[in-house]
């Protein structure tokens, strides 16, 4: 395909020369890196192939440190958290590392109809979820992209006293410039899609067939879907691979590529790790295993990097690794999660789902872990909804004025969740969470918040600013 000169392009020759580079290095300069990132202006490729290069523990420690401060700076004690939607498992790539791939005999196919959609949200929705991502094989049932569209005004509609979706964000395969309006015309909240591999012959190795096969379409995606009015989307690598030193580069590249050309670069970035899928010996054999103290380097060298993105931790990881992974730098988190059409209403079939989970339990055990850590779950989609998206969202939050948002619409949407769904010990946990974020507060932060409290617990839900 011909490329337009305004898209995407990741120059490997460029990321190998800054990793050449990054191999000589001493604590002083790392050190001045992280100076650096401290003052929230982000890093370039050559700092960041620095870090990457970073082994010595005491180094690490500073490291892992400074990634903590910027987290803390930027989010406080916010964990967003939301719940995958699997409505299809229908695929036709050939994918090696997932289960879900075209000539996989062992994966039994299954589309949810609207009706069993319906299933699916009426149980998300009784556990207290708000935030939904829907999740689909790139391949759709016969009536084909519109399957989608009709699967989010599904879950829309779809709702049981309290409970309610307010924000549907989307993992599908890439659009046409005409499909992705018509997704931004359904209301989505962010458009995420990965690039698996930047690496252009491990790409080629690990997509053998169907339209994913072609390297250059999926990673002109985002320029599409930011053409198309969606200023909210998200961008990852699914790291094992190929080298994630490689992958962090060339993933800045695609950043700063947004950056240049749509004002804003991606509203997420997604870490998953390859975790076992059926069918799959490359999923259970990394090529280019991340080591879990790897893993926690990325994190926070992504942290450092891209401070005002937020940084998505999936229950691909074990609940150790995501506790660990909070602080240094991620800021949602999926929970409950099912990677089965079916799996919330149903059961969890092995032989139906993506990929294994590492962290298995539910969304109220989740939550309750999440408050006695010191962190305050939030179920807010107030920004999607009043339009604090894109470079609007980007301007409130270099300057730090989206905490004055943030923090009490996290408060709220908390104390709708322990009102509605806490079990007795997660609301034991989470009233003394937002006792403490309260406390810490500034004071006219504080009564704003206090008010939206006293309006919950007087029966309104709903309430944000």
């Amino acid at each position: 395909m011909v490329q337009d000169k305004r898209e995407a392009r990741i120059d490997e020759a460029r990321i190998e020369a800054a990793l050449d580079l990054g191999r000589e290095h001493d604590a002083q300069e790392v050190r001045g890196i992280l100076d650096r990132a401290r003052e929230l202006e982000g890093l370039g490729e050559a700092d960041i192939a620095v870090l990457a290069k970073v082994s010595d523990p005491e180094l690490l420690s500073e490291v892992f440190q400074a990634a903590r401060d910027v987290k803390d700076r930027i989010y406080g004690n916010r964990l967003v958290l939301f719940a995958p939607l699997y409505v299809s498992n229908l695929c036709g790539n050939e994918c090696v590392y997932c289960a879900f791939r075209a000539r996989n005999t062992e994966v039994k196919r299954r589309s949810l109809s609207q009706a069993e959609i319906a299933c699916e949200v009426l149980h998300l929705v009784g556990e207290g979820h708000k935030r939904i991502l829907l999740v689909a094989g790139e391949s759709y049932p016969s009536e084909g992209f519109s399957y989608v569209l009709r699967s989010i005004q599904t879950i829309y509609e779809t709702a049981k006293g309290h409970g309610e979706i307010r924000r549907v964000n989307v993992n599908i395969a890439p659009l046409s410039t005409e499909e992705f309006k018509e997704l931004c015309e359904a209301r989505i909240g962010t458009y995420q899609l990965f690039q698996e591999t930047y690496h252009r012959e491990t790409y080629s190795k690990v997509h053998l067939a169907g339209r994913k096969a072609d390297f250059d379409w999926r990673l002109t995606t985002i320029d599409r879907a930011m053409e198309s009015g969606i200023d909210d989307v998200g961008i990852g690598v699914l790291f094992g691979l190929f080298d994630w030193r490689f992958e962090i580069l060339a993933l800045m590249q695609h950043i700063r590529h947004l950056e240049e050309r749509f004002g804003v670069g991606p509203h997420t970035i997604s870490v998953p790790r390859l975790e076992p899928a059926t069918g799959s010996d490359i999923a259970s054999h990394p090529p280019h295993a991340v080591s879990d103290i790897d893993f926690r380097k990325i994190v926070a060298i992504l942290r450092l990097a891209v401070p005002y993105t937020g940084i998505i931790m999936s229950t691909r990881e074990g609940a150790d690794m995501r506790r660990e992974t909070f602080a240094l730098g991620v800021s949602q988190i999926s929970a409950g999660s099912r990677t089965n059409p079916g799996g919330y209403s149903g059961e969890e079939i092995a032989d139906e789902s993506q990929f294994s989970l590492g962290d298995h339990r539910s969304l109220d055990d989740v939550v309750r872990d999440v408050a006695a850590l010191g962190y305050l779950p939030s179920f807010c989609t107030a920004c999607y909804r009043v339009g604090r998206t894109g470079a609007d969202f980007m301007d409130l939050a270099r300057p730090g004025q989206i905490r004055s948002h943030c923090q009490p619409n996290a408060v709220a949407t908390f104390q709708e969740y322990l009102e509605d769904y806490g079990s007795k010990e997660t609301r034991a946990a989470g009233e003394e969470a937002i006792k403490k974020t309260l406390e810490e507060m500034q004071p006219s932060l504080r009564l704003k918040t206090v008010k939206m409290l006293n309006h919950i617990k007087r029966g309104r839900r709903d309430i944000y600013c």
